[in-house]
Parts: structure tokens; C-alpha cells; sequence
């Protein structure tokens, strides 16, 4: 199928593509082309970069009652996590107990299948987020 695959190769996405603004140095994510700070001074002044992927936990929150396609993950953890370029991204932490989680916490993120809506259609993808002094999953 045409749209899922053009969903999926969606790079800005998938590979973590920001804009950085070349008179502020602000970063964006997703990408802009016209940076709300500068307006005019960063028109054709936007650089293409990718996040590093790692940041720190500013906020999370254990999920009880998922969306009925993510029962199996139940209950499992979100987070709001601020990169190191500034940027902020959600998604699921994940090899580490709620206990244990903790604002400030150093993690690292990856792109990772989430579910599908059939064998033929739309792959879901999201952000997983682990402990950077945790073994990375595959």
C-alpha cells in the first residue's frame, strides 16, 4: 500500500530530523521553515538537524486503561522527556519500574513499532525511551 509505506518514510519523523535557526540557534522539532523568534532573519536560514537522542524525564505518568490496541502493554508508563537540544518528544519508558522512575532521569530513545492496523495497512510507530545505564532493547 502506497500511504502506509509514505507515512513510514517520513524522515523528519523517524529519523529524529529537527531545524535549527541559524541567527537564534533555536531548535525545533518537527521541523520549521521559518523560525518564530527571528521571522524574517531566518527565512532560508533553517539547517537540518538530527537529535542525538538522548535527554532528561521533565514529567511522566503510569497508563491503567490504554487504547484498546495497546491492552497487551498495560500498564505502562509515558513520559515527556526534554533532549538535549531543547526539544521535547512523548512516548512510552520502557526496562525500568514506575518505582523507579524519576524526574531528571538520563534516557535515551529510539524509534520503535508500536502496533498495526493489519497485516496490509498502517505500521504505528512512537518513541520508547529507556535508562541510559540500562542495556538497550532490540
Amino acid at each position: 500500500m502506497a500511504i502506509p509505506r509514505f507515512w513510514r518514510e517520513i524522515r523528519q519523523r523517524y529519523k529524529g530530523i529537527g531545524s535549527t535557526c541559524n541567527a537564534c540557534g533555536k531548535m525545533y522539532f518537527p521541523p520549521r521553515d521559518i523560525c518564530p523568534e527571528c521571522r524574517r532573519e531566518s527565512f532560508h536560514n533553517m539547517e537540518e538537524q538530527e537529535l542525538e537522542g538522548r535527554g532528561e524525564i521533565v514529567t511522566y505518568t503510569k497508563v491503567h486503561e490504554p487504547h484498546p490496541e495497546f491492552k497487551d502493554l498495560s500498564p505502562y508508563i509515558m513520559t515527556i522527556v526534554e533532549m538535549e537540544e531543547g526539544v521535547r518528544l512523548t512516548g512510552h519508558i520502557v526496562d525500568v519500574d514506575f518505582e523507579d522512575v524519576e524526574r531528571g532521569m538520563e534516557v535515551e530513545a529510539s524509534m520503535r513499532k508500536l502496533g498495526e492496523e493489519s497485516e496490509e495497512g498502517l505500521i504505528y510507530y512512537g518513541y520508547k525511551f529507556w535508562p541510559i545505564d540500562t542495556h538497550r532493547p532490540e
